[in-house]
This record gives C-alpha cells, structure tokens and sequence, in this order.
C-alpha cells in the first residue's frame, strides 16, 4: 500500500486512527498497540501476503534474542553473533544471492542459475532496525519485555518501508506517555501539513521530473540533454525520498508519534561529509555508530580513520543494492570523503561558493553511477556531462520546460532559509488544502517511492 494510494489516504489511514484513538479512549491501552501493530502487518501485507511470515519470524527471532541478552543462559556477545549473523545471512539471501551468483558466473565463466528471488518490500530497512536493536539491547541501552511492544516497534508503519531508521528507546516511551494517546489537535494539523507537503513533493515534482531523467537515462548524449538527466534524477531522488519522509513523519504525528529528522537540506551542503550530514540522515547515524566506530573510528591514528571510512561508505552503498555500480557510487563517496579529510589535515580550504560548487558537481556525478544500472549508460551521460558529444540541445522532449523547472527549484533549494515546517493560521491551512487538492490532479497514475527498491 502507498501512501500516494487513494486506498491509504481515504480508508486505510483514517480506520486505523479511528480505531486507535477509541480503544485509547476506553483505556484500552494495550488493546490499542496491538490494533496498530495488526494495522501495520495488513499494511505490509498489501503489497504480498506471502511475505508476513518472513516478517514475524525475524521479529519473533531478534525478539527472543533481546529478551534473553538480559538475564538468559547464554553469553550476551554469542547472543549477540548470532543475531547478526542470522539477519545479515537474511540479507544476503533475498538482496545479494543473485548478484553473487552472476559474479560468480562472470568470473568463471559458470552457468549456475539465478534463484530470481523477489525482494521482500523494506526488508533493508526493518533488517538495519532490528541490528540496531540488537546491538543497543547487548550496551544495556535497550530492553523490551513486551512481544507487542516489540512487533510494533518494527512494524510501525509510517516508517516501515522506507525508514526514517528508528531506535527502540527513542520510539517505545513515546508509545507509552499517557498524554500521547489522547486526540491532539495540534499533531493533528502539523502532521496533516507535512502529510501534504510530502504528498506535493512527490506526486507533483518527483513524479514530473522523472520523466525527464528517464528519458535522459535512456538516450542523453550531448552536454544539454546530459545535465537535464542528471540535474532531473538528483532532484527527483531529493523531492521523492524526502516526500516520502515529511509524509512518514506527519503520519507518525497523527498518532502523536515524534520521528526523527531524515533531511536538512543536503543539496546546500558544502563538503562530502557534510551532504551525508544532511542526507538520510537516520542512515548515516546508522553507518557511524554500527560500522565506523566499532571499526576503530578515529581513534587508531589518522590513516586507520581513513581506511575506516571507505570501508563505510562501500558497506553503505553495497546496502543500497546488489551491484557493482552501488559498489562503486559508495567507493567514491569514501574516498570523496578520504579527500577532504586529507586537505584538512594540510591546511586546505576553499571559498565557500567554490566548496559548495565542487560538491554539487561531486554529488551529481556519484549519482550517475547510482542511477544507471550499466557502466556503458554512465559513461554515456558523463561523456555528454563533459561536453565530448557536443553543446546541442538534442532531441529530448520538453526539453524546455524541464531546464525551466530544474532552474526553479534549485533556486529554491538553495535561497529557502532552514525553517522547519508549522501551522501558522488560515494561510497555512489553505496552503495545504490547495497542495492537496492540486496534488491529486496529478494522480494520472499511482508510482512508488524510488527507495521502496532499496
């Protein structure tokens, strides 16, 4: 189910509000939870029934090892081995099985078949949450008794698919507040105002420029045509994924649910290090405390950090997806990094606009290689981005109007000052009644986010 559904938007979404908040009202508090972890379950299982045992058996799994982490027969760190072992090898199966036996076969010429699994719908993002479980459970920084509480933890379903990456001890007491499970108008209108700016985002900017960067993708060769791909998918990725998350978080605050922060607007940053300061921003959280720390971090001199880094960002791209060129997008981004932490170590500095304009172009070209599925298609586009195949404008339609909208909401992008989103009177109100209202002129046809693939 999409949040971008009608079905979501006018039955799914308000029976599950209806229903929690009326078993709160009648102090029915667990009965309450568990209607929203059922409701979350249903919400998984539009997509593919079949997957909902898959699930349950990784929550019913990490759950039982959490619970045993305190107290049980078992050693914590064995505990905690083989959690992360059982959901990487999850992991590996359904995300990476394929991609290895191809390598496998290119590399040796072998002719072993593809197991053609289909990719359980989230299974990245409610893998990483339970290993952050795990892992903040074994620190003594997490511990649930309660199977529901667990299985609504994960499920919860504004995040469920696409994130934000959550941690148990931030999420479950706000679960618990008594003053949480009352009908708060003020969540209601805040969540409600970015529910359809994230709608806006996605149905009326990500879902038009991708027809641009798919057309580019396929066939952009000269400089003009190039950089209208390019400069479509960077801000189709930005206004999709970000929609997707202001529309997570308003629907976590209808249930007076607080979710953290996943972008601060990343295009306006002015290093490497800096944009992943800004971007999925639950994820880079994520690669810092579960994979850069625990490899060293900074604290084995500096050359250790670096290699640390790289190591990183490989792991993160790899998490993207099963590819050489997701590989390749996050081996750039860690030597990118690598980079700036050796200009610094040297004095290096740079004028801010110069800074900025290195690292807009920087971020450009990575996502060339995250976008095109074959080597061949970016080095096409980066070709053309270089000027190689020609000035000319080409032959790619409305070519016009997609450099008209790429100029706009760059500017926009840049000059808006970093204001989070409120309620501020009617004007805000009918600001949002017309973003939605207009937004569903634009539901010719019903798309999905771009990190539902991830």
């Amino acid at each position: 189910m999409l949040f971008n559904s009608y079905t979501f938007m006018f039955a799914f979404l308000p029976a599950v509000l209806a229903g929690y908040f009326l078993l709160n009202r009648l102090r029915l508090f667990l009965c309450s939870k568990l209607w929203l972890a059922l409701a979350s379950l249903a919400f998984y299982g539009w997509w593919n029934i079949r997957y909902i045992p898959l699930i349950l058996l990784s929550i019913l799994f990490n759950y039982a090892l959490g619970r045993n982490m305190h107290g049980g027969r078992l050693h914590p760190r064995l505990l905690l081995l083989a959690g992360l072992t059982a959901n990487l090898l999850l992991l590996l199966y359904y995300k990476y099985a394929d991609f290895l036996i191809s390598s496998w076969n290119g590399l040796t010429g072998s002719n072993a078949a593809l197991l053609e699994l289909v990719l359980p719908l989230g299974i990245s993002f409610f893998t990483f949450t339970q290993i952050a479980y795990l892992v903040d459970a074994y620190r003594q920084q997490a511990r649930e008794y309660s199977l529901v509480n667990y299985i609504l933890f994960v499920t919860f379903f504004p995040h469920l698919i696409a994130g934000p990456i959550l941690h148990h001890k931030d999420m479950m007491p706000q679960f618990d507040r008594l003053r949480g499970k009352r009908w708060n108008w003020g969540n209601i209108l805040q969540g409600s105002l970015l529910f359809c700016t994230g709608l806006g985002k996605k149905v009326i900017l990500a879902d038009t420029l991708a027809g641009y960067a798919d057309s580019g993708f396929s066939s952009a060769a000269c400089f003009i045509d190039s950089w209208v791909a390019v400069l479509s998918y960077t801000l189709q990725l930005y206004f999709d994924f970000s929609g997707y998350t202001d529309m997570a978080i308003g629907i976590a605050l209808l249930f007076n649910i607080v979710l953290p922060q996943n972008f601060n607007n990343p295009y306006r940053a002015i290093s490497i290090s800096g944009f992943w300061r800004r971007w999925h921003m639950t994820l880079s959280r994520f690669l810092r405390d579960y994979i850069y720390i625990p490899l060293g971090g900074n604290r084995n001199g500096f050359w250790t950090s670096i290699r640390n880094v790289i190591i990183t960002f490989l792991l993160g791209g790899l998490w993207h997806g099963a590819g050489w060129m997701f590989l390749l997008w996050g081996l750039l981004h860690g030597v990118g990094q690598a980079v700036e932490k050796i200009g610094a170590r040297i004095g290096l500095t740079l004028p801010k606009w110069l800074a900025w304009a290195l690292t807009f172009v920087f971020i450009n070209v990575t996502w060339v290689f995250f976008r095109a599925e074959e080597m061949p298609v970016a080095l096409r586009l980066l070709k053309g981005m270089s000027g190689l195949n020609g000035l000319g404008l080409g032959t790619a339609p409305g070519l016009k109007w997609a450099i008209l909208l790429i100029l706009l909401l760059t500017v926009v992008i840049l000059v808006r000052p970093e204001q989070p989103l409120r309620v501020r009177g009617w004007k805000t109100l009918l600001a949002m009644a017309l973003i939605f209202v207009f937004s569903l002129f634009f539901f010719n046809r019903i798309t999905p986010f771009l990190y539902f693939n991830f």
